[in-house]
């Protein structure tokens, strides 16, 4: 009777352990994006909200680092070619920019005053030499030989083509200057540029020797953390 009533027991508690152990795995096998239906409608679990989702990636891309933008010497070019100084502008170089204008002035300010001259002397011996109203003639130049005239005119008209030379050639550097720099920029001019001057030991001739090293290395560029995953 005991033994029965042992028995009895032994079944109850394997009984109650199988189906405790089948709850729990239904319960763990539940799948997290399921869907719920209720009156016809789809219903997302809160894992799966758009919300949830959306206010996740706006932290995330509140958090993360700005992307730096590259330096293109492209750019430095075309804006020097069009607007002297602007390439330098681009390349934060802002200091060249009074030295681009000056540079420029100076040839400019040389083909007025030479032009202005040639003018005035080839007016002056056109008047002298095929007759015509004196009073146009410039009141410097009334007094003076035709032939020395004729010299000035030369002279002058051959300034004012160098000053217009000078003035391209200008233009020209500082669109070099630009494009230079704008290569530049992307380099390392730290002190690793240094040169290394070391002992060394040669041993195919068992001599020592002296060995220089130059170390040129692109500018390390730092790490950015992606704007969003």
């Amino acid at each position: 009777m005991r033994r029965q009533t042992n028995m009895h027991l032994l079944y109850c508690f394997i009984s109650i352990f199988i189906a405790s152990a089948v709850s729990l795995t239904a319960i763990a096998q539940k799948p997290d994006t399921a869907i719920n239906v209720n009156n016809g409608k789809k219903i997302l679990p809160d894992t799966l909200k758009p919300e949830k989702k959306d206010s996740l990636a706006a932290a995330l891309k509140k958090d993360s680092v700005p992307v730096k933008k590259k330096h293109d010497p492209h750019i430095a070019t075309l804006r020097s070619a069009l607007i002297p100084g602007w390439g330098q502008a681009y390349n934060r170089e802002y200091w060249k920019i009074p030295i681009v204008y000056g540079a420029l002035a100076v040839p400019a300010c040389l083909f007025v005053y030479n032009n202005t001259w040639y003018q005035r002397t080839k007016q002056a011996y056109d008047i002298l030499v095929n007759g015509g109203d004196t009073n146009k003639v410039y009141p410097v130049l009334r007094d003076i030989d035709p032939s020395y005239i004729q010299s000035f005119r030369n002279e002058f008209r051959k300034d004012r083509d160098y000053s217009a030379l000078f003035f391209l050639l200008a233009w020209g550097l500082n669109v070099v200057d630009a494009t230079v720099f704008g290569h530049l920029k992307d380099f390392d001019v730290s002190d690793d540029l240094s040169m290394r001057v070391q002992p060394d030991f040669n041993i195919v001739t068992k001599t020592p020797a002296l060995s220089v090293a130059l170390n040129f290395k692109p500018k390390r560029q730092p790490k950015m953390l992606p704007a969003s995953f």
